[in-house]
């Protein structure tokens, strides 16, 4: 591949040329201050259209927008960034999924294996902070890939996480389907999923700001309904539930002594791997919604710290009253995985604790939370397929950007998968369905995986090129070691997830359909690989090869490092403060 090709791969539109070291002084976007400008999409023509053609709601709405392709809004506000970090995927794989996985590996697996991944997503999330705040582009993590590790990878990596998205899509809007059914409403199935499509069609309509909104306000909701979960679990397990019910004297932590910490042993650990992978997938879409952020410099950071809190007190510490409350060998755990509510512990929970309308709420912010995953999903989906659009990678079609600001065809193709979920509804809609999650299951995983290495091998490049660690705006907490923990986690999570995969649970016999519904996604990557590889025809990129300074942003620096400073003189408990928040 010649150089001119290679650098065009890396041409990223819609952002200023990339400044030198010794242009880092000049006038720019200050990082700290709340009234600067940021580089980013320029919305001019979007803020001179009138409040209906700007919320896509006028046919002139749907026209093409003017200006550099992959020219998205930047409306989205620091307080949508916050709470997309915080609380944007949490969803039916902690709700629901931590049921199976509660049965299959018991509440010491359940925390350990939330744990690791926890860890792993903590030093993912970071990396992927420092580069969105250099790098501003358009399809976030996708193009690191292709920027720092390899374009065919790239693009093995951007296809990779279109397909995950548009399977979520029809397997959300099923279990948001069914998760109705708990009332017994009489209504079929195929009915909610309808009204729910239609549903998120709706939020799709009002482009970014229709989706920030709607995971502002369904992430307050998940968050509250959490810390209440929590409150309620500590008088439970104190024994003050109500007379006569199951936790009316102390309970304590007796689940983890009676029926047990651990359910098969260590193989029960690594099964619950993949369903923690998939709790915690959409974390990095704040890197995507960063592009569509009024000053992703100043906005980011603090959302990037977010995801500590996130993952201790909203997954760690949830999880932990979940093993308290329900035993792993409760048979109502043995529901149909992550499409039926009624098997959710947190549910279940709710249901023993006897606190009339409790457990429905429970299943309102289930239900809710489906319906923000599917959407996330659209969102995601969506921003990665104009992404490779913009690169050559897909259709020119799909770079289509209409006045509104929305990603008019990408949104579009993405929406088109949903019908699959009436499948589900089919007598061999089961079959179908383990096979759409096989697709889905392990896809997160190279994703972060490949985050971690494109932060490695940007580091390891920033240094080639003479930079220093002081150039870089926002800095990885642990830097360069914390991506090679990261990547090392992922490793041993595939290498357990293989394990489980020849020798699943149960001391079921090893059989090819077995596997390759626990590791589908690994052919999969490694075919869109290929297909990049032979139609670029650009392989591992060379430390030398590696551009750092094209489209990086332009910041002020002299601002930057006199708040470093100002933190740098504070006292110890307020410099651990500025670290955490």
């Amino acid at each position: 591949m010649a150089d001119s090709d290679l650098k065009k791969d890396l041409e990223y539109s819609g952002y200023s040329k990339a400044s030198s070291p010794d242009e880092k002084n000049d006038v720019a976007p200050a990082y700290h201050d709340s009234d600067a400008l940021s580089l980013g999409p320029d919305n001019s023509e979007w803020h001179s259209l009138d409040f209906w053609t700007r919320n896509g709601l006028t046919p002139q709405s749907f026209k093409r927008r003017k200006g550099p392709v992959g020219n998205l809004n930047a409306t989205m506000k620091p307080r949508h960034l916050h709470m997309i970090a915080i609380g944007g995927s949490i969803g039916a794989g902690l709700f629901v999924g931590s049921g199976s996985a509660l049965s299959n590996g018991g509440p010491g697996a359940l925390l350990i294996a939330f744990g690791i991944i926890g860890i792993m997503i903590f030093n993912v999330v970071y990396a992927l902070g420092e580069l969105a705040v250099m790098f501003p582009v358009s399809g976030g993590f996708y193009t690191y890939s292709t920027r720092f590790i390899d374009p065919s990878w790239g693009f093995a990596m951007g296809w990779n996480y279109v397909f995950q998205w548009a399977v979520v899509l029809p397997l959300e809007l099923t279990v948001a389907g069914l998760t109705v059914e708990y009332w017994d409403s009489g209504v079929s199935v195929a009915v909610w999923i309808t009204v729910f499509w239609f549903a998120i069609i709706a939020i799709n309509i009002f482009g970014t700001l229709g989706y920030a909104e709607e995971e502002f306000w369904s992430s307050l909701l998940k968050l509250a309904a959490i810390v209440i979960f929590m409150l309620i679990g500590i008088v439970l397990c104190a024994g003050g539930g109500p007379a006569g019910g199951k936790y009316d004297s102390y309970w304590g932590a007796g689940a983890f002594y009676n029926p047990g910490s651990f359910a098969n042993g260590f193989k029960g650990v690594c099964a619950v791997f993949v369903t923690a992978a998939f709790a915690f997938s959409g974390t990095e879409l704040v890197g995507l919604a960063a592009a569509e952020a009024q000053n992703p410099a100043k906005a980011l950071p603090g959302a990037i710290k977010q995801v500590f809190w996130r993952i201790t007190l909203f997954y760690i510490l949830a999880l932990l009253f979940v093993g308290l409350l329900v035993e792993h060998t409760d048979e109502r755990l043995l529901g149909s995985g992550l499409s039926d509510s009624q098997a959710s512990p947190f549910v279940i929970a709710a249901k023993d604790a006897g606190l009339i309308g409790f457990d429905s709420f429970m299943n309102v912010v289930i239900l809710v939370s489906v319906i923000s995953i599917g959407n996330s999903g659209v969102f995601g989906g969506s921003r990665t397929l104009t992404a490779l659009a913009e690169q050559g990678y897909a259709p020119k079609l799909f770079a289509y950007i209409d006045k509104s600001g929305r990603p008019l065809f990408s949104t579009i193709f993405i929406l088109m998968f949903s019908p699959i979920a009436y499948v589900g509804l089919s007598a061999s809609g089961v079959t179908v369905f383990a096979w759409l999650l096989a697709l889905s299951g392990l896809a997160a995983l190279f994703t972060w995986g490949s985050i971690c290495l494109a932060h490695i091998r940007f580091r390891r490049a920033w240094a080639y090129h003479g930079h220093t660690l002081d150039e870089i705006p926002f800095r990885a907490l642990f830097g360069v070691y914390g991506s090679w923990v990261g990547l090392t986690l992922i490793f041993l999570v595939l290498v357990a997830q293989f394990a489980v995969a020849l020798y699943p649970l149960g001391g079921d016999p090893p059989s090819a359909e077995a596997f390759f519904q626990a590791y589908l996604a690994l052919p999969v990557v490694l075919l869109f690989w290929a297909g990049g590889f032979f139609w670029k025809r650009a392989g591992w990129l060379r430390t030398p090869q590696i551009d750092v300074n094209t489209n990086r942003r332009v910041v002020d620096w002299e601002r930057i490092n006199g708040e470093r400073q100002r933190v740098a003189a504070m006292p110890v408990w307020r410099r651990t403060l500025h670290l955490l928040f």
